[in-house]
C-alpha cells in the first residue's frame, strides 16, 4: 500500500539529466552482469526465483532508461 508521501501516488513526473540517466544505466548494467554470472543451479528454488525476477526487473529498467535517453523525454540540460 502506498503512503501519502509516495510520488507515484501523486503521479508527479520526475525529470532527470542525461548524466543522471547515464550513471543509473551504468550502475544497473553492472548489477545485471553480476546477477547473470551467478550459478543458478547452486541456488535454492526461492533464491532462483528471486534472482530471475531481479534480472527481469533490471532489464526492464535498463530498457526504460534507454528509451528515455533516445526520445529525450523529460530530460533537463546537463548543468556544467
Amino acid at each position: 500500500m502506498r503512503g501519502k508521501d509516495d510520488p507515484m501516488k501523486n503521479n508527479i513526473e520526475k525529470t532527470y539529466t542525461h548524466d543522471q540517466l547515464q550513471e543509473a544505466h551504468a550502475a544497473l548494467l553492472s548489477t545485471l552482469r553480476k546477477c547473470e554470472k551467478i550459478d543458478m543451479s547452486k541456488q535454492a528454488a526461492s533464491q532462483r526465483a528471486l534472482l530471475q525476477r531481479r534480472i527481469s526487473a533490471l532489464k526492464i529498467a535498463l530498457d526504460l532508461i534507454e528509451r528515455e535517453k533516445s526520445v529525450g523525454g523529460n530530460l533537463q540540460p546537463t548543468e556544467k
